[in-house]
Formats: structure tokens, sequence, C-alpha cells
């Protein structure tokens, strides 16, 4: 953004203000002196076309100082909230304008460098660790088909072989919470719409949902990863029955996904949403889930918490609005 002079937003709209009334004012006067000469229609006339262009003159300043910065500033938050590579806007119009668009291009700025970041960070682990487990894993097998391994050292290549299974789940799983902060699912989707095809994919829990037709502000694409994950992780903890329930809340649209398993305990309440925290390590959970569950929905600017006691169950919070 180039430096230049730029009025304040007082200023054009104080002096919008006043050029009407000074308008108004003249057109009165000159009417009073015109009149009698040129006749007071023709008078009328011609002072009605010279305040009409004057008053259009002063819209187009306003339309260029205030409209016009406002709609580039719109259309640069939706490319980038899309996802879109826009450049930032060229006019700046008045002084408030334009500290408010400075602000915005650096908060658009931060964010995509601090989710580059990440996803390189990511993507220089994976791709480092990729290797020795690789390594790890040629040599397990060689030593399984080479035989002649006594019971203990079998033993202890499984562990290994095991260790390096593990390391590979995380790493995919560390992916997919990285991809989680870049996907967005932008649209609408409802409850009513997601049911049948989750009811197919867990046929050992009774769902039963509420405010299925309110409509929530994600893609259905995005809503169907989150609940597939949650209805996954209440069937690992021996649920029967899951409720699903929307509703409109003065913060905005919620969503309860409420279970009858054996709950989590007191203790790992706090941690269930850290990376990598599991208690089904043993099993191959990677403790991932809800984190890529909440990463993809703090890129809808929506969160989710777990309500404490029991019976289990979390709550969505999108702050969007909803219609039915």
């Amino acid at each position: 953004m180039t430096r230049r002079w730029r009025p304040s937003l007082a200023f054009v709209l104080g002096g919008a203000l006043a050029g009407t009334l000074a308008l108004s004012f003249i057109g009165l006067v000159a009417l009073r002196y015109l009149g009698p000469i040129l006749g007071f229609k023709v008078a009328a006339a011609g002072l009605g076309l010279t305040i009409t262009a004057a008053t259009a003159g002063l819209g187009w300043l306003l339309l260029r100082l205030l409209l016009r910065p406002i709609r580039a500033l719109e259309a640069y938050a939706r490319a980038q909230e899309s996802g879109a590579d826009a450049p930032p806007p060229r006019h700046f119009g008045t002084r408030e304008t334009a500290a408010t668009a400075v602000r915005v291009i650096a908060m658009a700025e931060a964010a995509r460098d601090r989710e580059a970041t990440i996803r390189a960070f990511t993507d220089h682990v994976t791709h480092e660790l990729k290797p020795p487990v690789a390594a790890i894993r040629a040599a397990a097998e060689l030593m399984q088909d080479g035989g002649a391994l006594t019971p203990e050292d079998a033993r202890l290549l499984g562990e290994i072989d095991g260790a390096r299974v593990q390391i590979e789940a995380q790493l995919t799983a560390l992916r997919r919470a990285a991809q989680a902060r870049e996907l967005r699912h932008l649209g609408q989707s409802r409850l009513a719409d997601l049911l049948p095809t989750l009811r197919v994919d867990f046929p050992a829990l009774q769902i039963t949902a509420s405010g299925d037709t309110l409509t929530l502000p994600i893609a259905a694409a995005g809503l169907q990863i989150v609940l597939a994950q949650l209805l996954r992780n209440a069937a690992e903890h021996g649920a029967g029955r899951v409720q699903l329930e929307a509703a409109l809340t003065p913060e905005g649209v919620s969503l309860d996904i409420t279970d009858d398993g054996c709950g989590i305990s007191k203790g790992n309440e706090a941690r269930v949403f850290e990376p990598f925290f599991t208690t089904r390590r043993a099993s191959g959970g990677t403790g991932m889930g809800l984190a890529v569950v909440r990463n993809l929905l703090s890129a809808h600017r929506a969160g989710i918490t777990l309500c404490t006691g029991q019976p289990t169950r979390f709550r969505i919070l999108f702050g969007g609005a909803a219609t039915y």
C-alpha cells in the first residue's frame, strides 16, 4: 500500500452532508435572484439540473472513498476464505478503511503462513521418518523369512514390527490432522440427509436424531467425517445408542452427540483432544481422531467440547446462522 494522504471518515461524511446543505441553500438564493430575470420555471429547471449534477458528484466521491474499498476488501476476504489466491485490494479510500484493510490483509497473510508452516513441518517429519521405517520393515521381513529364530527372538521381532506399524499409523494420522486444518467443506447440510448413510456404516448403533431438519453451516462431506469419527469412538467404547440433537442457541447452532457407552474417566476428560493421546494404543488407536475433528471444525469457525459427567456427550457449536 503506497503512502498518500487519505481523508478521515468523519471528514468525508461531514463534507458530504455540508455539501448537500450548501447546494440546497445556494439553490434557494440563486432562484431568488435568477427567477425574476430568467423566469422562475427556467431558473428552477436549470438549478435543479445543476444541483442534481453536483449531488451526483458527491455520490461518486462517496462510492469511490467508501463503497468501492469495502467491496474490494470483502472480495479479498471471500477469496481467502475459499482458499483462492487473490491479490490484496489496491484502493483503500478513507483513513479508517485503509487501517482496517491493512489489518485484514496482515491477518490473512499470518494465517496463510501459519498453515504453510504446519504443513511444511508435517511433510518434513513424515518424509524424514519414511526411510528408517521402511528399513525396519525390510529388516523384519528378512529376519522372518530367514527362519531359525528362537521364540524369544520371534517375540522381540514381533514387538519391533508392531512398533513399526504403530509409527506408520501415527504418521498417517499426523498427515490427516494437518490436512483437516486446510480442507474447507463450505456449504450447508442437515442431519436428515446423513442419517441413512450413518446407519448403514454403523449398524451396531441405534442412531436417533432431533432437529434433523435444521441447516448446519458445513457441507455434508465435512459433517460426515466429524460424525463418523464420533460414532466410531462411541462404538469402540461399548455404546449401543447414540442421540444426535441439533438446535438453535443464542451463541449459534449447536449439535450434541450423546452415547450410552462406558464414558470417559475424569482423569482423561481434559486430554481427549490432545494429539496422540489414546487409551487404545495396544489395539491400534492413534489418538488423532478427535484432533482431526477439532481441526476440521476449527476451519469452519466451529468448536467442539466434551460435556462433563455421564452420559458421554460432545457438543459442537457453529458460530454461523442457520435456517429451517
